[in-house]
């Protein structure tokens, strides 16, 4: 998922036995292999945590364009392995954006939503992230949003709000009848941050940029493993690429498992885990406001 070189954790890439002797880094199953071989491997009901963001089959870089019906079969059979290895208190987070051909766009979430619902897993939101920056259209209106499609196993779901919340927007205000008139009305650890996330992409001046054209932000990834895991359990993502998922899950005391077809992405992945563990990689704040250029004091 990368063209050009652009920034780089460290000024030498790993030679190939560093990289042999990190992917035997505790707490990560990350390898170069095919998603659904790397999956069969893994135990029913495994994983507490499943997420990820699977090539929307428009040519990018990393992948190669195929039928629709192709794709779909292909997506059926990485979300039933996933539907396997997910804990019965799991989640599935399918995050896409649209599939666009001879300019007419076809919603990958709508179109993928039925294979989740016949599996009968049960969808708990439809979290739209929302970007300022990327391609300008001259047909259509630029898209600045894709989608974050959540479901669970079942209804005993593991979910955790006060880790995820986000500073209230009036923080003193007040009851204003009542037994508590008066009192502080907003939770003191702030609100919930809905299902629209305004989190930006990881464009050529974001801290976390690599190769990858398509890169998650650790931060929305963040987001979710601390509301929908504990710590300890094990997260997921069997279309790794640079391993922000990977990431978002160690730096909260979870365990990582992923693969990716490409090994320079993987060698990226594996970089970055080690730079995060020498607490030498840079990354962007989970909550850190949208850069306001109008904003006084920014």
């Amino acid at each position: 998922m990368g063209a050009t070189r652009t920034k780089k954790i460290n000024k030498e890439r790993p030679s190939k036995a560093n990289v042999k002797r990190l992917h035997r880094d505790a707490g990560t199953k990350i390898t170069c292999e095919d998603n659904l071989k790397f999956m069969r491997r893994l135990d029913d009901e495994s994983m507490e945590l499943i997420v990820t963001s699977p090539p929307y089959n428009i040519g990018k870089e990393y992948e190669k364009k195929k039928s629709k019906d192709i794709y779909i079969e292909e997506q059926a059979a990485c979300i039933a392995e996933a539907v396997r290895v997910l804990s019965p208190t799991g989640s599935v987070c399918w995050q896409v954006g649209n599939h666009v051909d001879n300019g007419e766009v076809f919603p990958l979430d709508i179109i993928l939503y039925p294979i989740f619902k016949n599996h009968g897993l049960q969808l708990r939101n439809r979290i739209v992230w929302t970007f300022g920056h990327g391609l300008h259209c001259q047909k259509r209106f630029s898209g600045r949003h894709e989608t974050i499609l959540w479901f669970t196993k079942t209804e005993d779901y593991t979910f955790n709000l006060d880790p995820v919340r986000v500073p209230s927007k009036y923080p003193n205000k007040k009851h204003f009848k009542g037994p508590n008139k008066g009192k502080i009305s907003s939770n003191p650890l702030g609100k919930n941050p809905m299902d629209v996330w305004d989190i930006p992409n990881v464009k050529s001046n974001h801290v976390e940029k690599t190769d990858h054209p398509c890169q998650f932000p650790i931060g929305l990834v963040e987001r979710l493993v601390l509301s929908l895991t504990n710590e300890g359990d094990s997260v997921l993502d069997p279309y790794l690429g640079v391993g922000s998922s990977a990431i978002a899950a160690l730096k909260h005391d979870r365990s990582a498992y992923g693969c990716d077809l490409d090994q320079g992405y993987i060698d990226i992945a594996w970089e970055r885990i080690h730079a995060f563990r020498a607490g030498i990689l840079r990354t962007r704040p989970m909550n850190k406001p949208v850069y306001d250029p109008n904003a006084k004091g920014t």
